[in-house]
């Protein structure tokens, strides 16, 4: 009987009754949510990098974009120099086009065209749309997602529009703050798909990213652009089976079953959703009617999250009612049970009606429960949903920052390990329905407090390991920053330092360094030197920034180490 007990405590603690509660009001937000046409879209993001979720909301006509500030869990109307700002936007992207540290900015407008301003740091933006060899043309554009498909370092950018005769645009990005149409070049379709969004992710886990495409009316099949890794892309849909024809609304990507392959949750208007489970083997099959989550309304944005921290990934969605009509939801929480289907909760959101379109993940106060924000329209506010669950949970967040790979570290694996349980999560930017979630990756760790190890595979093919690493934090990750914690283990009496290094590198070993050679990820060889020494110092000074193996010959060993040029 005893053993029960602990066994019901044990349980009622791991899986605590999910809470949420609209404070956007109390949080200090106040926006009046007006009428448009399939919406706008909301940021959850970190836009000046001080380690809070601020939150970007786009509006109808005749409406500022509305630019919210968060100071140590509560909101602040901040005035940033954006000129014409009360055009009718649709996403709102702060994304680093040019890896200098901070966050520029890209709008689209179903009405008035995208733009582009460029961060000159300190939050001072300044437009370079017409210099940035981007169409000029009033097009419908919706999403626009962000991603690296030719693995230069730079994020290109896919951008979704919805008509039945313009195709949707690849721009790929110079990185000299220019982009270049890329639709030829990359072999993408010509035809019009009535795109509502899409989303840049690596569903066959070859390494590079690939692209899949939400198309709204049932004529149109949702795209998968599968990554030659040669920048061009193969339409494979039919092949997957994730050319789905339903009036497909969001791409919301994550990996729920934890089995390192990436799955697709997309909303439909018209009913029932489509839950694609990765079936390992370059196909899907949708299955969301054995998960529960058809969600039967006409659905908008969607987010996975681990709202309880239990160690799996629950899913809310927004729909596109306010509760008149009882046979329709106006949104959904799922409650993950077992990976293998969900449970509708929606005491966990209490009245939560009103026509609601893109969504978004954050943390509002840095206490490891992720909230929600929803943009509406016709309602007096946007929802913030406060969470307030209450378990004892553990929890980990992870900020990755690219050296060799894009600043953002978009399109990087993060695995987990907890005592050979594992989790996996994507870095996406732009996905969802008009949505940026936080830059922060959230995981669940129920009751334990220490993760055996945290893998990141970022693009460029580098991987970081960190071992034993505490609960309860946000824990900073650079490209290559712990590289050096595995080469340590197998060179006997060799150090180095500093790695990352700015100019000079300092080899010290018990015996003769016979020579030193440094090499790029390409295999370059880009220097070498003859120190026949036990101490010498390798002069970098000359050398880009980036990752480079650096090979050190003695007379009887060779050993290997990589180093982080900044």
């Amino acid at each position: 009987m005893r053993w029960c007990l602990i066994l019901i405590i044990f349980s009622l603690n791991l899986h605590g009754q999910v809470s949420f509660t609209e404070s956007a009001q109390q949080l200090g937000v106040s926006v009046d949510c007006y009428y448009t046409l399939f919406g706008n879209g909301i940021s959850f993001y970190d836009y000046d990098n001080d380690g809070w979720d601020d939150i970007t909301i786009a509006s109808v006509d005749g409406e500022p974009i509305h630019f919210l500030k968060n100071i140590n869990g509560n909101y602040v109307y901040h005035t940033i120099n954006i000129p014409n700002n009360e055009d009718r936007n649709k996403q709102i992207n702060w994304v680093d086009i040019d890896n200098d540290g901070d966050n520029d900015l890209f709008i689209t407008s179903d009405n008035s065209g995208n733009r582009l301003f460029e961060n000159l740091g300190n939050m001072i933006m300044s437009e370079i749309t017409s210099t940035s060899g981007m169409l000029t043309d009033n097009f419908p554009y919706y999403g626009a997602s962000w991603g690296d498909y030719n693995n230069d370092g730079f994020l290109d950018v896919f951008i979704s529009v919805r008509d039945p005769n313009i195709p949707n645009i690849l721009y790929k990005n110079n990185g000299d703050k220019t982009f270049t149409l890329a639709n030829v070049e990359a072999g993408l379709l010509t035809d019009g798909y009535m795109s509502f969004c899409s989303a840049f992710m690596d569903y066959d886990n070859d390494g590079d990213q690939d692209i899949y495409v939400s198309n709204d009316k049932y004529v149109n099949p949702n795209l998968m652009y599968r990554n030659n890794g040669d920048g061009t892309f193969t339409e494979v849909g039919f092949e997957t089976g994730s050319d789905v024809y339903i009036g497909a609304m969001s791409v919301t990507v994550e990996d729920i079953n934890n089995d390192s392959y990436l799955d697709i949750y997309i909303t439909n208007d018209d009913l029932d959703s489509v839950l694609l489970i990765n079936n390992g083997n370059g196909t899907f099959s949708d299955m969301a009617q054995s998960h529960q989550v058809t969600f039967n309304s006409n659905g908008w944005g969607a987010v996975f999250l681990d709202a309880d921290n239990d160690m799996d990934l629950d899913l809310y969605v927004s729909g596109e009612s306010n509760g008149s009509l009882p046979q329709y939801l106006s949104s959904a929480f799922y409650e993950n049970v077992d990976t293998s289907y969900f449970q509708l909760n929606n005491n966990a959101v209490p009245n939560d009606f009103a026509y609601s379109f893109g969504n978004a993940l954050g943390d509002t106060d840095n206490d490891g429960y992720p909230e929600i924000v929803v943009n509406n329209i016709d309602h007096e506010n946007i929802f913030l949903w406060k969470n307030n669950t209450n378990t004892s949970n553990n929890w980990l967040k992870v900020k990755l920052e690219g050296t060799t790979s894009n600043r953002n570290g978009v399109g990087s694996f993060i695995e987990i390990s907890i005592n050979g349980n594992k989790q996996y999560r994507y870095s996406c930017l732009g996905e969802g329905y008009l949505s940026q979630n936080s830059a922060t990756e959230h995981f669940g760790l129920g009751i334990e407090t220490i993760v055996d190890y945290i893998k990141v595979k970022w693009l460029s093919g580098i991987e970081d390991i960190i071992y034993n690493v505490s609960a309860n934090q946000t824990l900073n990750i650079v490209e290559g920053s712990s590289l050096s914690l595995n080469d340590y283990e197998n060179l006997e009496g060799l150090t180095f330092y500093p790695n990352p290094v700015d100019d000079i590198l300092t080899l010290d070993a018990k015996k003769e360094i016979e020579s030193v050679r440094v090499y790029n990820l390409l295999g370059q060889l880009v220097m070498s030197s003859h120190p026949k020494a036990i101490h010498c110092e390798v002069d970098l000074t000359n050398m880009q920034k980036g990752t480079y193996i650096v090979k050190i010959e003695f007379i009887d060993a060779l050993s290997s180490i990589r180093i982080i040029k900044q």
